[in-house]
């Protein structure tokens, strides 16, 4: 399959902002390394901003086509919730590099970063939320606030996505996720 100009410069884009970050990446650079025109390359986008949104929306389209396969075959609730928290910091790992870049911009371009991680994070929600009502119908889990437990439940995640896949080693990420899963749903699975 042939690879589109959009594409390879979303993916050369992807791969400078890893290396040297938002700021110091500029669309001469992203145009010189993916051998596409300055002026093609605004045919595709109106800015550096909207490249970046670009970026941020391919890698969270990975994520979920990795969290689905992932989740292929698995019925029960609970273990659909546990791969989902490994499959996704799994994922996240991967993306250590591009975290490491950002992060010591993350303040100076807060509302550009969480503009582009609101549309993922709604459909985190939406995947907890769907797992959750399962395991209700399917008399695995307890009655729960859905929207709440849900939104909790990604925000906690959120929030260890750059401190875990900085400074913990992947198996010890997963052993970790697997231990708070276990406090977590011996408090709501019912007995």
């Amino acid at each position: 399959m042939k690879t589109g100009k959009k594409e390879i410069v979303v993916e050369t884009a992807r791969s400078l902002f890893t290396r040297f970050g938002f700021n110091k990446t500029t669309v001469d650079e992203i145009a010189r390394d993916s051998f596409v025109a300055k002026s093609t390359i605004y045919n595709y986008f109106d800015s550096k901003e909207e490249i970046f949104n670009q970026v941020i929306e391919k890698e969270a389209s990975i994520l979920f086509n990795e969290i689905n396969t992932a989740l292929e075959g698995i019925s029960d609730p609970f273990e659909k919730l546990r791969t989902y928290a490994t499959t996704r910091m799994s994922h996240i790992k991967k993306l250590t590099n591009l975290y490491t870049a950002l992060h010591d911009e993350y303040l100076s371009h807060y509302s550009l970063i969480e503009k582009a991680r609101k549309k993922s994070l709604e459909k985190e929600i939406n995947m907890i939320k769907n797992i959750f009502q399962e395991g209700i119908d399917r008399g695995v889990f307890e009655k729960l606030e859905l929207n709440l437990i849900s939104f909790t439940i990604i925000t906690a995640w959120s929030s260890l996505d750059f401190p875990w896949t900085k400074n913990i080693e992947l198996p010890d990420t997963v052993d970790n996720i697997n231990y708070l899963m276990d406090v977590l749903f011996n408090g709501i699975r019912k007995r």
